[in-house]
């Protein structure tokens, strides 16, 4: 097994999810969507430590307002050998969140379940290896790699999915030029230029070789 990380994947009352956009500036995964995350430090105590802690450090979340529900089984990603756990969480307080460190992050989105769900926002994506795997236009973002094959799980296995065409397979360019397509619903986004802070497993180690895998400490 690679080195452990963990995801936070944080359920707001929406209900939505907390995901981030990598930095331009990074060397790898560059304006990637992810879950906010990151590689397992000596100092946290489990690997849900991890994922709150990189959350924080990410998008400036109150740990306090964080409800562990559980976990998934580690995946490992073979692009950065990282084995990422997914901690399932409850947004119990849901407070202000933003970009911390620009350098890291650029946008800190709360994205609808609705909208992740919506038909004409689902399509798959031919990946870097070649590879094709979920992915969503929403909230501003392209979400591919293995943060759209856990959410395209999620959606499956909490009962929100309904029929979109799965033979609609798109290449990175194409679904990168219509991700700031506006859609309806989303509850919040920060992006740092606007300099405010308002606002089945299998399948997914499958498509989790491209893509980000978290915010932090995985592969930059």
């Amino acid at each position: 097994m690679g080195r452990e990380a963990a995801v936070l994947v944080l359920f707001g009352d929406g209900p939505d999810l907390l995901l981030t956009e990598r930095s331009a500036d990074l060397r790898t995964h560059a304006g990637q969507a992810a879950f906010p995350g990151g590689g397992r430090d000596a100092a946290d105590t489990d690997l849900v430590a991890t994922a709150v802690r990189e959350a924080t450090e990410e998008t400036g979340l109150d740990p306090a307002s964080v409800v562990p529900l559980a976990t998934l089984p580690p995946l490992t990603i073979p692009v950065t050998g990282f084995a990422v756990t997914a901690v399932l969480a409850h947004w119990e307080r849901p407070g202000r969140v933003g970009v911390v460190d620009p350098d890291e992050v650029a946008a800190v989105v709360r994205v609808p379940l609705s909208a992740l769900a919506d038909p004409a926002r689902r399509f798959r994506v031919v990946g870097p290896s070649g590879r094709v795997g979920p992915a969503f236009a929403a909230g501003g973002l392209l979400v591919w790699g293995f943060t759209a094959g856990l959410i395209s799980w999620l959606l499956d296995l909490g009962g929100w999915s309904v029929p979109w065409d799965t033979t609609d397979v798109r290449g990175l360019d194409e679904a990168w030029c219509a991700r700031h397509e506006p859609v309806g619903g989303v509850v919040d986004r920060e992006r740092h230029a606007a300099g405010s802070t308002d606002g089945a497993v299998g399948e997914i180690a499958a498509n989790g070789g491209d893509g980000a895998v978290a915010g932090g400490g995985t592969g930059r």
